[in-house]
């Protein structure tokens, strides 16, 4: 594209030649003179005078003492932003598909609408629905009863237990199992464990994205619910019947118990712990590797062990610190007193 109908795009302030040719994007160390850069980040300022790139994205008040000769450059109030606009812009027919592979299976009773693609040895069961422009990649097995809306991007080895719900533009990572039992076991009188039934299932809202390897299981009865815009990294378990408010992002390794609800616009963490049955209110932020037993209503940031605002979490780790100074400080006094 000409950098002028990209800076067209972006409603930004060109700075250089209208008329160049961009044909990529690449890291501002690394971009050559036909790719765009940006810089949001002070750290990487240093690059301007060096870099190769063709263009930058700056924000409206980045400075600079002396531009590179063929350097030329795009004002925007958020630089970070308008690269993201752009990577879908170059990006966004790189993995389109269409049409149904001859080695996939379709059960009986499925709906299919336009423009949908269906991968080799995918396996779809019966009575499903599968909404326009969806794609599904290989080896993926949809049970039957699942209903798949517009615009979802389903990739290679994905599980989805039957009577899932998926809503429009939902993307899930390969290996992503969706509506597997949850984990319930009644303990009977001779030690024993027997399975409780689980016949829920798995509502995923539209705007989801759920990384590799994540699970989420299906409610004992009822749902299991994700909600709007949630953004789920890799290796996560959501257990039965919790419910995860709109907006909330959760990092890996993070594992939710039963029946607990998250709220709306929450940050998790990596390596965090979520007990059972309990709530966590709406704005909340769980520090990495931190362990939630109790309800937190109030918004704020929780860390530790067993989670606790942040300053008191701080306060904690500064007189542990100091533990060392004060065992040497008795002992002198030991001393002293002998």
């Amino acid at each position: 594209m000409k950098l002028s109908d990209i800076n067209s795009i972006l409603n930004g302030v060109l700075e250089g030649n209208p008329d160049k040719e961009i044909s990529n994007i690449a890291k501002i160390e690394i971009a050559t003179e036909s790719e765009i850069s940006f810089i949001s980040n002070p750290v990487y300022a240093k690059y301007f005078y060096t870099t190769k790139a063709g263009a930058l994205l700056i924000s409206t008040d980045f400075e600079y003492f002396e531009k590179p000769e063929n350097l030329s450059l795009i004002r925007v109030p958020d630089p970070y932003l308008a690269f993201l606009e752009l990577i879908e812009l170059f990006h966004k027919d790189s993995e389109k598909r269409t049409g149904i592979s001859e080695k996939a299976y379709i059960g009986e009773g499925t709906t299919i609408s336009e423009d949908v693609y269906i991968g080799p040895f995918s396996y779809i069961g019966n009575n499903c629905s599968i909404g326009k422009r969806s794609n599904i990649f290989p080896n993926c097995t949809i049970e039957k009863g699942v209903t798949i809306g517009d615009n979802v991007i389903i990739y290679p080895n994905v599980s989805v237990y039957n009577g899932s719900v998926i809503g429009n533009n939902v993307i899930i990572h390969s290996g992503a199992v969706i509506g597997s039992d949850g984990f319930g076991q009644a303990k009977q009188p001779d030690g024993t464990y027997k399975k409780i039934p689980q016949v829920g299932i798995v509502v995923i809202e539209d705007d989801v994205e759920i990384g590799s390897c994540t699970s989420i299981d299906r409610a004992t009865i009822g749902e299991t619910r994700i909600c709007k815009g949630v953004k789920l990294d890799n290796q996560i378990q959501i257990a039965h019947n919790v419910i995860i408010g709109e907006h909330t992002v959760i990092a890996a390794h993070t594992g939710i118990a039963g029946s607990t609800k998250i709220g709306k616009r929450c940050m998790i963490g990596g390596k965090a712990g979520i007990a059972g049955h309990i709530e966590i209110g709406d704005d909340v932020i769980l520090g990495a590797a931190s362990n939630t037993t109790k309800s937190i209503l109030k918004p704020g940031i929780y860390m530790g062990y067993r989670a606790k605002p942040m300053r008191d979490f701080l306060r904690e780790e500064a007189n542990v610190n100091s533990i060392p100074d004060l065992k040497t400080k008795i002992k002198n006094l030991e001393s002293n007193a002998h």
